[in-house]
């Protein structure tokens, strides 16, 4: 599997991580890592218990690693739910509505991470 293979089935963007991360063998040296990074499972555990510092926290932290890897679908999920828990802010979303996000997002990271594992092999 190629690096835009990677890109393509992880709904990621190539051409942004390029962008950000200046040349492919420094993607492909970060791509692995993130098989371990903790964002996402943070945000999910909170978003189980419904805490919302938790939940602000690991979107926000998700929101940036994803971002940064050009994972904008992920990053972009993750920063509606950083915002929606933003501390200050009034909630706009339900509590089931934020749960059927959180499954959204638990679903393209799993996703995610099978492309990932196969990138690596």
């Amino acid at each position: 599997m190629t690096i835009q293979e990677l890109y393509q089935s992880m709904e990621g963007d190539y051409a942004a991580a390029l962008k950000t991360m200046m040349n492919e063998s420094i993607i492909g040296r970060l791509m692995p890592r993130y098989l371990n990074d903790p964002s996402c499972q943070k945000m999910l555990d909170a978003g189980a218990a419904m805490d919302a510092k938790g939940l602000f926290e690991g979107a926000h932290a998700l929101k940036g690693v994803a971002g940064n890897l050009g994972m904008l679908k992920l990053s972009r999920m993750a920063s509606e739910l950083c915002e929606e828990f933003r501390p200050g802010k009034e909630r706009q979303l339900s509590d089931a509505e934020v749960q059927a996000k959180l499954a959204d997002i638990g679903a393209l990271q799993e996703k995610t991470l099978a492309a990932i594992r196969a990138f690596v092999g």
